[in-house]
This record gives structure tokens, sequence and C-alpha cells, in this order.
């Protein structure tokens, strides 16, 4: 049975995520067709086409590599190329062909060309007016922001869900209450293992604290929350310890003596240190929230995501030391679509996780990739959505300071001599993909 579940655990994955890039492109159709731009492909995956549909002059169809997914809205780069038409003919349709003259002047130069001549095989006469570059700079940055802004909904959507029903464990809250009372002391190096009767017993077990008692006080300090209360007895040393706890309802005053023993004092920092130790464990949940604590957390969530794609390619680099065995792979390092089908096989298939949080660990991986899908493509290079955006906001700029100073409208903004910075960008990010992809299946990253 577990192969099975770790089987659906990953098809489940990754045919959301498809789904996820399928809405991703109908942000960018939708928006383009009510603006009035052609629009004659959108096509899930890469590669040779699987299957496909023509609705209205669009072709709507799945591809062999489902690796993405894309939208062709014609004129995305300002042809500029009527004044290089060398031939016009006529197609069997009586629409005119237009032969475009490519400039061999160098070779950005030539890329150059190349993109706007295969850009304007795809316009007829009649659609002079559905070009996208055409478009005011207010409606190409609607069309551009439409699918990573679905991606975003997506994973608001996934999250206002989890958050208000199961909580998140990013923003745990601990109680004063005890959950549990180690029995003895054990090295932190050798954490996990049964005691012994070598082990000293924990203050706190002689002392008589016990599981469900809500701490009140510390030598005579109110409690406060954990962290305070923690660091109370770490400065204590092996001194007098007085807890006063709330059994029952009933107050009790309980005392002993804080031990001295090695610990890891801070999160960032593996050093240990001797430090007071009591021997109590606290009771923690997840904090709840709506739509507002939704977006309060996902703010959190973009600063740390854009820290994290400005160390994408430092992160990626290491990854791939790890795959040639000069390093260990870091347990936080970025994963492709196969490391996060594995995670959610692993999860399926897990006897540790019951039913309920299989299900919640697949919607938290949903929903933390589409995040990502909508903040890297928000990055502002081509051939990214962000690209694209960038470029028309520069052209609003441009077009309204023209009018506040009387001069004449500058005209479109020519993205496409930005277009060797997009193949340096785009072969950047396809060497990141294949290396992520390698690494998630000779160095894989697994659930903990």
């Amino acid at each position: 049975m577990t192969p099975l579940l770790y089987t659906l655990g990953v098809v489940a994955f990754v045919l959301a995520i498809l789904v996820s890039i399928g809405l991703h492109e109908f942000g960018h159709l939708v928006p383009a067709k009510k603006f009035g731009c052609k629009v004659p492909q959108w096509f899930i995956g890469f590669g040779p086409t699987v299957w496909s549909k023509q609705i209205g002059d669009t072709e709507y169809g799945v591809k062999a590599i489902p690796l993405g997914g894309y939208v062709k809205i014609v004129g995305m780069l300002p042809p500029g190329a009527q004044d290089l038409v060398e031939e016009t003919t006529y197609d069997e349709d009586g629409e005119p062909v237009h032969k475009v003259r490519r400039s061999n002047t160098g070779m950005f130069t030539q890329l150059i060309s190349d993109a706007r001549a295969a850009e304007w095989e795809y316009v007829k006469q009649h659609d002079t007016d559905r070009l996208f570059y055409r478009l005011a700079w207010w409606k190409k940055v609607i069309v551009m922001a439409g699918g990573p802004m679905v991606n975003i909904a997506i994973a608001f959507s996934l999250f206002v869900l989890l958050f208000a029903t199961y909580g998140n464990p990013r923003d745990q809250v601990i109680e004063p209450t005890v959950a549990s009372v180690p029995a003895c002391v054990i090295p932190v190096e050798e954490a996990g293992r049964a005691c012994t009767s070598d082990d000293p017993p924990t203050p706190a077990a002689q002392a008589g604290i016990r599981p469900g008692d809500v701490i009140v006080s510390f030598n005579g300090t109110p409690f406060s929350d954990w962290d305070s209360f923690q660091s109370q007895i770490r400065d204590n040393a092996d001194g007098d310890a007085v807890i006063e706890v709330r059994r029952d309802g009933e107050l009790l005053t309980l005392q002993t003596n804080t031990t001295v023993t090695l610990r890891q004092t801070s999160v960032e920092d593996d050093a240990l240190t001797e430090v007071g130790f009591l021997g109590v464990q606290p009771e923690v949940s997840l904090a709840t929230g709506g739509p507002i604590y939704t977006a309060i957390q996902m703010e959190t969530m973009t600063v740390e995501t854009a820290k994290a794609l400005g160390q994408l390619p430092v992160k990626v680099y290491e990854v791939g030391r790890a795959i040639v065995g000069l390093q260990e792979r870091d347990p936080e390092s970025p994963v492709s679509i196969v490391g996060g089908g594995r995670f959610a096989g692993e999860a399926a298939a897990s006897d540790a996780f019951p039913m309920t949080e299989k299900l919640v660990t697949l919607l938290f991986l949903i929903a933390s990739f589409n995040f990502f899908i909508g903040m890297f493509n928000f990055v502002p290079l081509l051939p990214l959505d962000g690209g694209h955006i960038a470029g028309a906001l520069y052209e609003g700029l441009k077009r309204g300071l023209a009018r506040l100073r009387g001069r004449p409208d500058p005209g479109h903004v020519d993205v496409a001599k930005l277009l060797p910075v997009a193949y340096v960008v785009g072969l950047a990010m396809l060497v990141m993909g294949v290396v992520l992809i390698v690494a998630d299946l000779v160095v894989p990253l697994h659930l903990s």
C-alpha cells in the first residue's frame, strides 16, 4: 500500500502544479483577450504536442514535457519591421505574408532582428489593432501581472484555508502549560535515548511538576511568556528554584534546584553553552487566523522570498557542489518540482502522518510552490513577466514625463533591445532548473 500512496502523493502534487501553471497562463490570456489582443496559443508544457483543440482564434493544448507553459500573445515586440519588409506575398486566404529582412551586423543585432521577424510572421493585415505592444502601458501591466497574481491568489486561498482550520506551523504559540517532564537529564549530543540509572533526575521531576500544570511564576517572577521563563531558568545556573503552578484549579508552590548542563542557546548558532536547566516541555499549538492574518503572514513570506531569490544563484551553485560530492546538501536548499513531488509522496506514504496531516502537507506544498512561482515571475528581468511589467512601467513613466514637459510622445518602449538579457537569463534559468532536478534525483532532500 505504501508504494501506491507514494505514487498518489507524487501524482497529486504534479497535477496540482500543472493546473496552477495552466491557470497562470489563463491569468495572461483572459485580460489579453479582454483588451482585444490576438492570442493564437495557450499550452501547458513544451516540446511535441500531445493534444490540442482550436477554440475561436486560440489553440489550447498540452505538450509532452510538463515543465512549464506559455501563452502566445501576438505583438509582444514592437515590430519596427514595417520598414524592413523585403517582399509581401499572399496566402490561400488572401492575407499578406511579409518576408522581413534580417540584420547581419552582429550577433545581438541578429538575435533581435530574428525575433522581430518571427513576431511579424504572426501578424495579419486585420491584426494591426490587436497587437500587444500597442496597448496602453497600464493594460500591459495588467496582462503581464495577471499570470503571477493568479499563482499568488491560489497560494493565498490555500493558506487562508489552512491557517483558519489547521493553523500555521511557522507561527507556534507556546502555552504556559507543561506538556511533559523528562525523567532524567540526558546530554544534548545523546538526545533521543532512554534514561539509564547513571542519568540524574531532572529538577522538574524532583520538584513534582506534572504534565498539565500551568506555570504561574518562577522565583517570584510572574510567568509572561515561555522565552522569558526559559531565560530565567538558564540564568539561574544551579541556584534555588521556587516554581508556582496551578493544578486542577489549585495553586501549588514547588521547590528544587536547577542544574547546569550544556545546551544550544541560539537557533542560528550550534555552539553549546553551560546554562541552568529545569526539565519541562511546554504545550505548543499553532496560531490560527483568517484573511487578514494570512495577508500579514504572506507579507513576511514576500520579504523572505525576495531575499531567497537574491541568493538563488549561490544556493544553486552549492547544490551543484553537493551533486559532485564536494559538500553536503543544505536541508534549506531550493528544490525542483521533482523534489516537491518527492516530499508529497513521502508525506502520503508515511505511517507517522495521519490522513489529515498528509492532506495538510500536500496543500502547504502546493501553496508554497505557487507563491514562489508568482514571486519569481515578478523578478524584473526578461523573459519573466516582471521584465515586461518593468518595460510597461518605464513606458508609462516616459510618456507621462513627456506630457508634463509638453514634449512629443516618445512612443512605445522597445523591449526587443533587451532580448540579449532575456537569452542570458533564460539560459541561467535552464541551467538552474537542470541542476535542481539532477540534485533531487542524486542527492535528494527528505521530509524530516
